[in-house]
């Protein structure tokens, strides 16, 4: 049965998407964790051997993976974020894919003993830094603005690029026309690529042409697009092959500056849709790897991983920046950071088949070469980069702060408690006027619609470890929770309950807070009624479960704080677990006057009870220095 193509097939998608859940689990990267597995399903166990068990369809399958994963990354090159990315973006593209395609091709010739032609080819792929391994990457750090999108953009306007050099360079080689002259094919290339290029370009405008005048119904357009994609790949294919590469590319690009209807419906499918597919190709092409083509892994390639590391990237980034704003320490964390990713590996493997059925020498070594760049500069860079950070002095550290979407009484009354706490608040809000209160309390505040495109050039999300969404507006407290949910995660997005959720009304998009589910306005009733925000530390005497006990009647559980700083929010039907040294941040009401008049007199009494001992401690102490002084002569005095 496990020799079944149904079961093999069925395994890549298990063990592609167990590695990167595993990743997430364990913040270890992606991509570094799929090839282990694998390496072992492949050359070790002898599990999935690609070659045996997808024959011909090991070829197509990877193409089109690769078409799809290049469409989906020039979906994401908006010219306006690009713009907002500033100038080094466009130094580290116009001048760093030059010097970096040509230093590559150079250490691939001289360090790994490449021909020139696979040598071209091959530095062409690797000026791709990898979006796959750089956004997670960026995730776990907290960089000044301009690092983070220096690389972020990088390496996603990089993407195509490395493709369309991929692509000429591949023309040059293989071209057999009558006239192989300099001009010839150069001409012959060109042509074939702008055809490509038309051909996508006509069909993303066809596309955001039709989708948002209805042609195409709402269940549709995600199936609609995925076969426009793969046919533009196709029809480009025949025409000259790897061309397709600049038509779904385009495409994308084409799509992501101009308005289409569902934008977000469509990117979260092929997001989700290039997951998948990034799994499985990246199973494929490490099981690939039998122990023949390993041992073709020459020593002499160290060289070249040497020069990449260390020649290559630092000079790239450098001398593209030369004169820029940007200060010297960012420069160096861009210069020594630039891991690859799936897309270098993907597109080497295409080519290296290719180039291997046309007969071409050094094109068996592209593979475990690819394998080897990819790995040693996830292992140096994704590894290495905090460190590095935190000793240029860019590290900004791990983003503590809360958001509060919702300006009103009781989110301010909470964020000054939060400050108390030493937690950096925001409030968010369109309003002018709500935000005089926060503004009053010296609470940092935002103002415009959180859902804002241009929010996000002027708030930096990845600072804030909790968002609290609490306006006045149940159904926009939802579609915030289910736009941001995505980009911050879901388990950090919290709402306060909707006035009408136990009527089935307003349905919630992100963890409702409180056990009790009480509404924004009964929030601010409570407060006005002078409830009031407390804290308590939760000790080996003084357990959770006493806390509950004692907790006022109606008081109930906010938010803990844990022993490492990191805040959660008690939601409904999922509660933290708090553990010994954590502080409850409570809701309370106001303690009643009786009972609250006697435990100040049992203060009082404690407290004088307290300074009557100490004085007598005091005296007493003072009575035997006395004795012991009148004593001292006596005992001085000869035997």
């Amino acid at each position: 049965m496990i020799d079944s193509l149904l079961v093999k097939l069925a395994l890549i998608g298990i063990i592609g998407i167990g590695a990167q859940w595993v990743a997430w689990r364990t913040g270890r990267p992606a991509i570094a964790l799929m090839l282990l597995a694998g390496v072992i399903a492949g050359p070790v166990l002898g599990i999935i051997v690609p070659e045996r068990d997808l024959g011909p369809l090991q070829e197509p399958i990877i193409k089109l993976a690769v078409a799809v994963i290049l469409f989906e990354g020039g979906l994401s090159l908006n010219f306006r974020d690009l713009r907002h990315a500033g100038n080094p973006v466009l130094r580290m593209v116009l001048i760093g894919v030059p010097i970096g395609w040509l230093l590559g091709a150079w250490a691939a010739h001289w360090g790994a003993g490449l021909s020139w032609e696979v040598s071209m080819l091959f530095g062409g792929i690797l000026v791709v830094t990898g979006p796959t391994v750089i956004g997670p990457m960026l995730r776990t750090l907290h960089l000044p603005n301009r690092v983070s999108d220096t690389l972020r953009w990088e390496g996603i306007v990089n993407d195509p690029i490395g493709a369309l050099l991929a692509v000429a360079i591949y023309g040059y080689i293989t071209y057999e026309g009558p006239d192989t002259g300099l001009l010839s094919v150069t001409l012959d290339v060109l042509l074939a690529t702008t055809v490509a290029g038309l051909l996508g370009v006509a069909l993303g405008f066809a596309i955001t042409w039709l989708f948002p005048r209805g042609y195409v119904p709402e269940f549709l357009k995600s199936p609609v697009l995925l076969i426009v994609v793969i046919a533009g790949f196709v029809i480009a294919d025949i025409i000259k092959h790897e061309t397709g590469l600049v038509t779904v590319t385009l495409m994308g690009v084409v799509m992501a500056n101009r308005p289409v209807h569902s934008t977000r419906v469509l990117r979260r499918f092929k997001e989700d849709l290039t997951v998948l597919l990034i799994s499985g190709v990246f199973i494929i092409l490490s099981a690939s790897l039998d122990w023949e083509t390993m041992s073709q892994f020459r020593a002499r390639f160290v060289v070249f991983l040497f020069l990449l590391l260390f020649l290559v990237r630092p000079v790239t980034a450098l001398v593209s920046l030369l004169g820029s704003s940007m200060p010297w320490k960012e420069r160096l964390f861009i210069a020594w950071v630039a891991p690859r990713g799936i897309v270098a590996v993907a597109i080497t493997g295409l080519f290296a088949i290719r180039l291997q059925a046309y007969g071409l020498p050094d094109a068996e070594a592209l593979v475990p070469l690819s394998f080897g760049v990819v790995v040693v500069t996830i292992l140096a860079h994704g590894f290495s980069a905090r460190q590095v950070a935190k000793r240029l002095g860019i590290d900004r550290g791990k983003g503590d702060g809360v958001l509060i979407v919702g300006a009103n009484d009781w989110t301010t009354a909470f964020g000054v408690y939060l400050k108390e706490l030493g937690y950096p608040v925001t409030i968010a809000d369109s309003s002018t006027f709500a935000l005089r209160g926060p503004r009053r309390a010296n609470l940092d505040v935002y103002r415009g619609d959180i859902l804002d495109e241009v929010t996000q050039d002027h708030l930096d999300l990845g600072q804030y470890q909790q968002a609290l969404v609490a306006s006045d507006n149940d159904a926009y407290n939802s579609l915030i929770c289910a736009d941001l949910g995505p980009e911050i995660g879901f388990e950090l997005m919290t709402q306060t309950a909707a006035a009408d959720i136990k009527k089935g009304g307003v349905s919630p998009r992100g963890r409702v807070l409180l056990e009790s589910k009480r509404t924004i306005e009964e929030l601010q009733r409570l407060l006005a009624e002078g409830w009031s925000f407390g804290k308590t530390r939760i000790t080996e005497k003084f357990s959770f479960a006493d806390y509950r006990e004692r907790l006022p009647k109606g008081g109930e559980p906010i938010a803990v704080r844990h022993e490492d700083g990191e805040l959660e929010f008690f939601a409904a039907g999922q509660k933290p677990y708090v553990e010994e040294d954590d502080v409850v941040i409570s809701f309370v009401p106001p303690e009643p006057e009786g009972e609250k008049a006697a435990r100040n007199e049992a203060r009082a009494s404690e407290a004088k009870a307290a300074k009557n001992k100490a004085e007598a401690k005091a005296e007493a102490k003072a009575e035997a220095e006395e004795a012991a002084r009148v004593q001292a002569p006596k005992d001085d005095l000869p035997g």
